[in-house]
């Protein structure tokens, strides 16, 4: 059985990472396509880098995530806070909206945002892209911190009253710390999400700003350019920085709450 379950962990591991390396090994190809590896270059990232208007795209998608992810995790952290403080019949209506939005398919979300931002006469662009991206990320912060404040025992906030701390001494304190791995992990998760959203963008991009999804979707159906591969090949590894980061940054935080 053993057997068995490694050898489906290396087949479904190498169903994931295979394309994804294979991607990565034409991006140093001499070559200009993926038929056959010619010889190593570093061209196609110096052509790359030499694309100020790829290079300002990639700047502008991360500037999206990283501030977007940040506020929606803020509004994430106190309504799960709020959802568990309220009466149980009350948690299940709001996780179950909550949930409706982690289910309900891309195209619609997008499709709607449109209609709402159409109706409200917004200006495509930034601020569309960055408020539908803080809303379709919050439920995800919902849920990374939720089951987090289940597990948190109430005696400690009861301890701390006891002593005559304020409601914000105890959130400062006590919740906050306590909570900090599950902030954590839906702050990354959100950021995932915003970083690589391709179908709510799409409607809502706009007076010239676009996103590295939308821009590649874009070059793509023009043909397939090895630079990018290569700027696929950079967030890759960027990405696996963000995890080898989120990883040490949690453990060390459950070290000091062990």
């Amino acid at each position: 059985m053993k057997k068995f379950a490694r050898l489906y962990l290396v087949f479904v591991f190498a169903l994931l990472y295979l394309p994804i390396f294979y991607l990565m090994f034409y991006s140093f190809n001499q070559g200009g396509d993926m038929n056959g590896f010619t010889g190593f270059t570093l061209e196609h990232f110096q052509t790359l880098f030499e694309d100020t208007r790829l290079m300002t795209i990639f700047l502008h998608t991360f500037v999206l995530a990283f501030s977007s992810a940040l506020i929606a995790t803020i509004i994430g952290t106190f309504g799960a806070i709020y959802i568990h403080q309220i009466r149980p019949k009350y948690q299940n209506a709001l996780l179950s909206t909550n949930n409706v939005l982690m289910v309900s398919p891309d195209v619609m979300i997008g499709a709607s945002f449109l209609i709402l931002f159409t109706f409200l006469k917004f200006q495509l662009g930034m601020v569309t892209v960055f408020l539908s991206h803080v809303a379709f990320s919050i439920p995800i912060v919902v849920l990374m911190v939720l089951p987090r404040l289940k597990e948190m025992n109430q005696a400690m906030v009861d301890a701390a009253y006891d002593l005559g701390a304020n409601e914000f001494q105890v959130l400062k304190e006590v919740i906050l710390p306590y909570l900090t791995p599950g902030i954590i992990a839906g702050y990354f998760m959100a950021f995932t999400y915003s970083l690589d959203d391709f179908s709510v963008t799409f409607f809502l991009t706009g007076n010239g700003f676009t996103t590295l999804s939308v821009e590649i979707y874009s070059r793509a159906r023009r043909g397939i350019s090895l630079d990018i591969n290569a700027l696929s090949t950079l967030v890759f590894l960027f990405s696996i920085l963000l995890v080898i980061g989120y990883y040490y940054i949690s453990q060390d935080k459950e070290d000091q709450h062990a």
